[in-house]
C-alpha cells in the first residue's frame, strides 16, 4: 500500500513536470503545484513506510525524470533552431 502511494506520486510529479515542458502547464499555476506538492507527499509515504528493500518509485522517478528532462532540451532546441531560421528567411530591418 504504501509503495502504491510512492508509484501515484512519482506519476504526478513526472507528470505534471512533462506538461510543463510540453507547455500544457504553468510553472506558477495551482495545478502544477498541486501536482508537485502532492507527488512529493506520495514519495515521502513510500519512504518512510515502504517494505520494498530497493526504493523503486524513487528510482523509476529519476530514470523518467533523465528522460523527461532530454525531451525539454531537444524541444527547446528545435524551438530555437525554428525562430533563427524563420529570422534568416525574412528581410533583415531596414534592407527594403
Amino acid at each position: 500500500l504504501y509503495d502504491w502511494a510512492g508509484y501515484i506520486g512519482v506519476a504526478l510529479v513526472l507528470l505534471a513536470f512533462f506538461l510543463l515542458q510540453a507547455r500544457k502547464l504553468h510553472g506558477y499555476g495551482l495545478t502544477y503545484q498541486l501536482m508537485n506538492i502532492l507527488g512529493a507527499l506520495g514519495v515521502m509515504v513510500s519512504l518512510l513506510f515502504g517494505a520494498s528493500p530497493v526504493n523503486w518509485p524513487a528510482f523509476l522517478m529519476q530514470v523518467a525524470w533523465i528522460a523527461i528532462s532530454g525531451y525539454g532540451i531537444l524541444r527547446g532546441l528545435q524551438q530555437r533552431e525554428a525562430g533563427l531560421n524563420g529570422r534568416s528567411a525574412g528581410k533583415l530591418p531596414g534592407a527594403g
